[in-house]
């Protein structure tokens, strides 16, 4: 069986990659422990290796034991945006070369090629990116299949903590329950993330205590050149106990001649005498040094001594092609950037100007390489950079040395850290400085800011507190001095962008990462406009800058400026801004909108029959039974139970409602439903502003004698009704000012007798918001407490109930076509 498993794998790879693996890359796949650690210097195929050892080990190897321990979906998390696009174009090249890559999630059609002569079973496996903004894959709607999502850090960990950025809050839960059950994490270059590393760690912990989904617990690998096992030790997580596998090259991948040439390429180091502070003179410098016909790589420590050299270089007009790349930039902007940069040299060769991130994933190759001084393994990473593949005889790394004795002048990293790799560069001076020369330096991590199990806990609750704010969780995220926010530009009237069309959200092309603390500055101290989507309202609201906090979606004037395409994001820019702008489909972007209930005309029963037909199908290709199944089934039975109150009937138009033959109805044609509550609605209007269908859900179901867990997962279907229940700013109160009411539902609301489907029939139900008070009342326990013991209950728990959540979302959603919430 081993030579087959070893020679079926040479051939997958050879197929994917067009060449045989080396040793490490079939190990990783082969063997019978998969790694937590890996440590290959840069330049080898770490990305390779995971990746198609993850593919192989899910669906290719022939031992039923391996495939079936290898989570569905791999989470591959970057530290830096720029190489977002580049893992994914090669990610799909591979499955494409396969025959086993698919158009979008859903995709149906048969496996073709290798994978149709090689694989045993199994759909196609779509690749998704997450980068915030606008985006219609959907990956979340399709839980049973395989999935590989690629995304940076702030994307990826936001969403894992339940606060995803960049994203519609409604849809956190569903997240958070994907991505901590059933997955393959693996952060590449950890060196790279600060805060975040720990809370990966962590997260690993808290899944591994808490408890995930079976039969493929949630699992994490880390990967750096540089990597000690002890960076991952946190207060939760010990690397002595939690790593059972490192690995690393072994003789036979050193004997390998394309591997010699790579870890003995020779780069010769040199301290060039021009300081970081004179860039007039570096530019001279660089220009004189430049290889004709050959790429010149400059790193710097910050965008904008990066933007400010790259200026200094462009006034002297040289015959070099010159780029500038960083990381705040436009998708499709940054992608030409990064093309130029993959581009090969013509006879004047390229002039490259970079900030750290082309530190990590990018296949760049350098005859001269110029950095700042920066921490060790950042240089360990940067001279990666240089005479890669040993192409050259000799290459030449030049480093540009930081004075560390003034305030701020390291940053963004501290004087010690640089202080200790200037030690080392000066040890190395005149030396080759390819991987079998360099020193084993040990290299201090100290976390900060460690996340722990009850903010776990906390954060499973989605509810703002009561000024309407959210819990942050940058803190966890990214370093103090290296959050940001996410903008885009539009044209739109003098007034605002408000109106009967409000401007939509942005798509993920439009979307640009800028530092927080311009964008309060713009908005704080310059008095520019900036505006954020109100998802209680669907409206966009004018922010201040106290209220801009990391991960937030802002919307600028595109005639303010801020932005050119060849340099980025450029604070100083006059220039309007080119808006990318497309036409997207609609989806439920704030708190009352129904845009799921949208189609055919359906009634109540038909649609739960088509829901519950999904879930089964799902459930199914899980493998998921016994209980849990029971609960979902009977949880989807119930979700739409309350669309037969009375406020949600009167959503529709009443004519068009009289001809529909099976009232009450759970969908209609767009045309069928009234428009947005008017602020003063006539005193015979049944709407009611906030009303949530789900809520008269989750309370009929408690109230005719169904379990918490199926009552919990009815009204948490949307992912606006959830752990607790509470009025919201500005509803309609009833007259009588003692009764409760909560989310448009009010206490003594009577739901008629209903036809649910499936033989269920909902008897007629006089709403008892009882629930909603806190203890115990004469329905027992409250709504709140109903919910929490279920989040703390030991063979539920936080992960698993929200995974159940998202099988209720994707059930829903699918039954509905597709899209929405």
């Amino acid at each position: 069986m081993e030579s087959q498993v070893k020679d079926g794998f040479d051939s997958f790879f050879q197929h994917a990659t067009g060449h045989t693996p080396y040793p490490f890359q079939r190990n990783l796949a082969t063997s019978e422990i998969f790694p937590e650690v890996i440590k290959i210097p840069t330049g080898m195929g770490k990305t390779d290796a995971i990746i198609l050892g993850w593919l192989w080990r899910r669906r290719f190897d022939p031992r039923d034991e391996v495939r079936l321990r290898t989570p569905r979906r791999l989470v591959y998390c970057l530290p830096m945006r720029v190489l977002v696009e580049q893992t994914r174009d090669k990610t799909k090249q591979w499955l494409d070369r396969l025959g086993i890559l698919a158009a979008s999630p859903g995709d149906d059609n048969a496996v073709t090629g290798f994978a149709e002569s090689s694989m045993r079973e199994g759909k196609r496996i779509a690749v998704t990116v997450l980068m915030g903004g606008e985006e219609r894959e959907w990956w979340d709607i399709y839980p049973e299949r395989d999935a590989i999502i690629i995304g940076t850090q702030d994307m990826l960990i936001s969403r894992a903590l339940n606060r995803g950025y960049g994203m519609n809050k409604y849809r956190w839960p569903t997240h958070f329950g994907l991505l901590n059950n059933d997955c393959l994490w693996v952060m590449d270059e950890v060196q790279l993330m600060g805060r975040g590393l720990a809370t990966t760690t962590q997260l690993q912990a808290f899944r591994h205590r808490l408890g995930t989904m079976e039969p493929s617990p949630a699992r994490s690998v880390w990967m750096s050149a540089t990597l000690e096992e002890r960076w991952l030790g946190t207060v939760d997580f010990d690397p002595g106990t939690n790593i059972t596998r490192t690995l690393t090259l072994s003789q036979g991948d050193r004997n390998e001649p394309a591997i010699q040439s790579r870890i003995q390429a020779r780069k010769i180091l040199e301290r060039v005498e021009t300081g970081a502070g004179d860039l007039k003179g570096l530019a001279g410098e660089i220009l004189d040094k430049h290889p004709g016909g050959a790429r010149t790589l400059v790193i710097m420590n910050t965008v904008r001594s990066a933007a400010d050299l790259h200026k200094e270089i462009s006034k002297r007009k040289p015959d070099a092609k010159l780029v500038l790349i960083h990381s705040r930039f436009r998708p499709p902007d940054r992608q030409e950037v990064v093309s130029d940069l993959l581009e090969e040299p013509g006879p004047e060769g390229t002039i490259i100007v970079s900030t750290q991130v082309i530190e990590a994933g990018v296949d760049v190759s350098a005859k001269a390489l110029f950095t700042e001084l920066a921490p060790w393994p950042a240089l360990v990473q940067r001279l990666g950079r240089c005479n890669r593949a040993g192409e050259y005889d000799e290459a030449q790394v030049y480093w540009i040395d930081v004075p560390t004795d003034k305030k701020g002048s390291a940053l963004p990293y501290t004087p010690e850290e640089l202080d200790r790799a200037r030690e080392v560069l000066l040890s190395l001076e005149g030396q080759s400085v390819g991987p079998d020369w360099l020193p084993d330096v040990r290299e201090e991590v100290v976390h900060e800011q460690v996340i722990r199990e009850k903010d776990i806990i906390e954060l499973f609750d989605t509810t703002p507190d009561l000024a309407g704010n959210d819990l942050d969780v940058s803190r966890f995220i990214r370093d103090a001095d290296d959050t940001d926010v996410q903008v885009f530009w539009r044209d739109f009237p003098e007034e605002g962008p408000g109106g009967e069309e409000p401007e939509q959200l942005p798509h993920r092309d439009e979307i640009c990462t800028v530092p927080i603390g311009e964008i309060r500055d713009l908005v704080g101290k310059k008095r520019e406009e900036a505006w954020v989507w109100d998802t209680l309202d669907g409206q966009w609201s004018r922010v201040r800058a106290d209220s801009i906090y990391p991960g937030i979606t802002l919307m600028l004037r595109a005639n303010s400026g801020h932005y050119t395409r060849a340099k980025g994001w450029d604070i100083s820019s006059k220039e309007t801004v080119p808006v990318i702008q497309r036409k997207e489909e609609s989806t439920d972007i704030d708190y009352t909108s129904n845009e799921s209930a949208v189609g055919g005309w359906m009634s109540i029963a038909e649609h739960t029959n088509q829901v519950c037909g999904e879930m089964a199908a799902i459930l199914d290709s899980l493998g998921l039974d016994g209980q849990w199944r029971t609960s979902l089934l009977e949880g989807a039975r119930w979700h739409d139970a309350g669309k037969a109150h009375r406020s949600f009937q009167a959503l529709l138009k009443k004519d068009a409602l009289e001809e529909f033959d099976d009232p009450p109805a759970a969908k209609a044609p767009r045309d069928a439903w009234k428009g947005r509550l008017p602020a003063r609605p006539d005193a015979d209007d049944e709407r009611r502003r906030y009303f949530r269908h789900e809520l008269a859900s989750g309370i009929a179901a408690l109230q005719n004698g169904r379990d918490d867990l199926v009552a919990y997962l009815a009204a948490a279907h949307h992912g606006k009704v959830r752990v607790s229940i509470r009025s919201m700013p500005g509803e309609q109160r009833p007259r009588d000012q003692d009764t409760r009411f909560a989310r448009g539902v009010w206490d003594g609301d009577v739901i008629p007798e209903t036809d649910l489907g499936g033989g269920v029939i909902l008897p007629q139900t006089t709403i008892d918001l009882s629930f909603m008070d806190l203890g115990h009342g004469v329905n027992g326990a409250s709504w709140l407490a109903r919910a929490l013991e279920l989040r703390d209950q030991p063979d539920i728990g936080p992960f698993r109930l929200a995974f159940m959540e998202a099988l209720m979302k994707a059930a829903d959603e699918r039954a509905s076509g597709g899209g929405g919430a």
